[in-house]
C-alpha cells in the first residue's frame, strides 16, 4: 500500500489567511524555521493505478493537480484514478473538498449514516455528486465493522483491502440541525478508519476528542498511525482572541499535559506514528521549538505535504 501526505494541516492551512499568530506571521516573514501546510488530506492506494481519499479537504482541486499519480492517463480523458472517498466526518474541513469532484464522475463516497443524512438530506449543494452517469454510489461505514473492498474483476477473488471504522468524536458541526442531533448516534459523528491489506494495517484518526479508549487498540496494533497532531495544549487558542473553547472541546485531545495524547498512546505500539492536521497556533510547527523536539523525542513524527509512505 501507498500512502501520500496531500495536506497536513488543520482548517485554514498554515499560515491561516486572516492570522498573524506567531506562527503564522514568523513563516511569512520567514523568521519561523517551518513549512507551509496545506488542509489535510490523505490518499492511499491498494493497487497500481488505483487510489482512494481520506477526507475531501477545501484544498483538494489543488492537491490533486499537485499529484502526478492522480492526473487522469492521457488514453483515458475521462477516467480518473480516484476510486473512491473514505468521510471520517461532517466537518467542512472533511467534506467541502467533494463538490471539487462534481464533475460528472462517478467514484464511491463511505461515510457513517449520520454523515450521509446530513449531506445527502440536509445540504442540497452535495446533490451536484449525482450528475454522473452512474452517479457516485454511497457505501455505509458501520462501527467496529470489518468489510472486504474487491477491487479485481474476478468475482470468486479475495477483498484487495478491508476497512473499518471506530467512533473517535461525539461532536457534530455546528451548521448540523437540532433534529439530526436528537435522532443521531454520537458514535457517527467522527471516526477513524483502519485499513489492512495483506499483514499490514494503516490506522487514520485525524480527528481524536480521547472520549473513549477504542482507539488505543486499533494505534497499537497498526504499522502506521497517522493520528490528530491539532493542539499541544488544551487553552491553545486561548490567546488568540478567536474563541475561548478548549481543545478538548472543539473534540481534539492536546499532544500535552497528564492526560494527553503522549501520555495516553499506547505504550506496547511498534508502528509508526505521523501527526496530522497540525493548527497553525501549534508549536510544533517551528521546527526550531522545544515543543518541536518533545514530540520527535517521544517517537512521533510530523507530517508534512507530499510525504509518501510504503506500506
Amino acid at each position: 500500500m501507498l500512502i501520500k501526505i496531500l495536506g497536513s494541516a488543520a482548517g485554514g492551512g498554515f499560515p491561516q489567511w486572516n492570522c498573524a499568530c506567531r506562527n503564522c506571521n514568523g513563516l511569512r516573514m520567514g523568521t519561523l524555521r517551518g513549512k507551509p501546510r496545506s488542509q489535510t488530506q490523505i490518499a492511499f492506494s491498494p493497487i497500481d493505478g488505483v487510489w482512494f481519499l481520506v477526507g475531501a479537504s477545501p484544498d483538494l482541486r489543488s492537491q490533486i493537480l499537485l499529484t502526478r499519480d492522480l492526473a487522469p492517463s492521457s488514453g483515458h480523458p475521462s477516467h480518473t484514478p480516484i476510486a473512491g472517498v473514505f468521510l471520517p466526518s461532517a466537518d467542512v474541513d472533511a467534506v467541502m473538498g467533494l463538490l471539487h469532484l462534481r464533475e460528472f464522475q462517478s467514484f464511491f463516497v463511505f461515510a457513517t449514516p449520520a454523515v450521509q443524512r446530513i449531506l445527502r438530506s440536509e445540504n442540497g449543494i452535495f446533490r451536484v455528486l449525482d450528475r454522473a452517469d452512474p452517479p457516485v454510489e454511497w457505501q455505509t461505514l458501520l462501527g467496529n465493522r470489518r468489510i472486504g473492498c474487491h477491487l479485481s474483476p474476478q468475482a470468486g477473488d479475495a477483498p484487495t483491502f478491508f476497512y473499518s471504522a471506530v467512533p473517535v468524536g461525539r461532536n457534530y458541526p455546528p451548521y448540523v440541525s437540532d433534529e439530526l442531533r436528537r435522532s443521531a448516534t454520537t458514535d457517527d459523528a467522527s471516526v477513524g478508519i483502519t485499513l489492512e491489506q495483506g499483514n499490514k494495517k494503516l490506522f487514520i484518526a485525524s480527528t481524536l476528542s480521547g472520549h473513549n479508549s477504542e482507539w488505543t487498540k486499533q494505534a497499537a496494533s497498526a504499522n502506521l498511525a497517522l493520528i490528530d497532531g491539532t493542539f499541544w495544549s488544551d487553552e491553545e487558542l486561548a490567546g488568540t482572541g478567536r474563541t475561548n473553547q478548549t481543545a478538548r472541546e472543539m473534540g481534539h485531545l492536546p499532544l500535552s499535559g497528564p492526560e494527553g495524547l503522549f501520555a495516553q498512546y499506547p505504550k506496547e505500539a511498534k508502528g509508526r506514528k505521523i501527526l496530522v492536521h497540525m493548527n497553525n497556533t501549534n508549536p510544533i510547527l517551528d521546527e526550531n521549538s522545544d515543543e518541536h523536539h518533545q514530540a520527535m523525542e517521544a517517537g512521533f513524527e510530523i507530517a508534512y505535504d507530499g510525504l509518501t509512505i510504503e506500506l
